[in-house]
């Protein structure tokens, strides 16, 4: 088996990709995490064309993990917590469509770990009360197509820890 084989893929989109990213980043087992867009219409999107919400698509990142270190189900419980999945095109002040919560499957498998997860997360599996009160609006939808963002986008907290937004927000 070659060194890559040994990876799997995420698309995972939960508002502003530097948030996702900075997160996962910093989990065992994950490789690599770039922020792109995910989930629309306009083939090679700029951050412009993506923020004014015309082409559909949604901040998203691939995140390339090793399954025997963490597992596509561990990366979404995850995803979970580190995001509002029950506000519908927004989170926090980011409000448009390229903010929704969205996982984008690449097989059966994921769709149906991630319709698990979510149903875990409806059914209180994960505590004694629901982590989330309202209902969780998380599209989950086949991945068509993933297009990396903008190089200055890539680790974008790790290089500017000390920006307004990154000790606003993500810092926390």
């Amino acid at each position: 088996m070659s060194q890559e084989s040994k990876f799997e893929v995420a698309f995972l989109a939960g508002g502003c990709f530097w948030c996702l990213e900075a997160v996962f980043d910093d989990l065992k087992g994950v490789q690599s995490v770039e922020s792109g867009y995910a989930g629309g219409a306009a083939a090679h999107p700029t951050y412009e064309q993506v923020c004014s919400g015309m082409t559909g698509h949604a901040e998203t990142v691939r995140v390339t993990f090793d399954p025997q270190a963490i597992s596509f189900k561990e990366l979404l419980q995850i995803f979970f917590t580190i995001h509002d999945p029950t506000t519908l095109n927004r989170q926090g002040a980011d409000v448009g469509t390229q903010y929704r919560s969205a996982i984008f499957y690449q097989n059966e498998q994921q769709k149906q770990v991630a319709e698990q997860v979510i149903a875990e997360f409806t059914a209180e599996k994960l505590g004694a009360e629901k982590i989330w009160p309202n209902p969780i609006v998380t599209e989950v939808a086949p991945l068509e197509t993933f297009y990396e963002a903008e190089a200055y986008h890539q680790e974008y907290f790790r290089h500017n820890p000390y920006q307004g937004y990154c000790q606003m927000v993500i810092a926390p």
